[in-house]
């Protein structure tokens, strides 16, 4: 059973530990630094408010482990806002520009379904004041889905970002390829 650590300090974590369960996952909430020292086998950075989780991390002392630990193979998978912290803007772990709340207000929400490489075909992609990146920086990065031109998904070694939150849907599919990436 693969063990995943789920930060916990704001957004929606609980929704991916729910998801996360369901696949048959172990999963812990970090909050600070002591959680964040259990044995795991991955992470999840939950959708929330970048500004805020960002602010958080440097406060309890965990932003730094978490980003050594990611750039020395931690699978992670960032949604949303995680997206957003995995950019070249904040730690830095994945090459790729992101442009914030890119359709909008919450009123600019949206849901949809389209194809994800690696995933499926009519994966759901349910956006919340979604980010989408603007643009990928390396080869080394492998856009796995768009929509309406623009790129909701992508891939990087071990990191997966989505701009979009499968968490809020009944589809595994993407938490289970989250997991086969550990």
């Amino acid at each position: 059973m693969k063990r995943i650590a789920v930060l916990a300090l704001q957004g929606a974590f609980a929704e991916h530990e729910q998801m996360l369960r369901s696949v048959g996952a172990d999963v812990f909430e970090v909050r600070q630094l002591a959680d964040w020292q259990q044995p795991k086998d991955g992470l999840v950075l939950p959708g929330g408010e970048s500004t805020v989780q960002m602010k958080l991390l440097k406060d309890t002392g965990l932003l730094t482990p978490i980003r050594e630990d990611i750039m020395h193979g931690l699978p992670v998978f960032g949604t949303c806002a995680g997206m957003i912290l995995l950019s070249e803007s904040h730690l830095a772990t994945m090459d790729i520009d992101v442009c914030r709340n890119a359709y909008g207000r919450q009123l600019g929400s949206f849901y949809t379904c389209a194809d994800m490489e690696d995933v499926g075909s009519e994966v759901p992609m349910t956006f919340i004041r979604a980010p989408y990146i603007r643009e990928v920086r390396t080869d080394a990065c492998r856009v796995l889905a768009t929509v309406d031109g623009r790129i909701v998904a992508a891939r990087q070694y071990n990191q997966l970002v989505t701009a979009f939150h499968p968490e809020l849907n009944d589809d595994t599919r993407v938490h289970r390829y989250f997991l086969s990436m550990i």
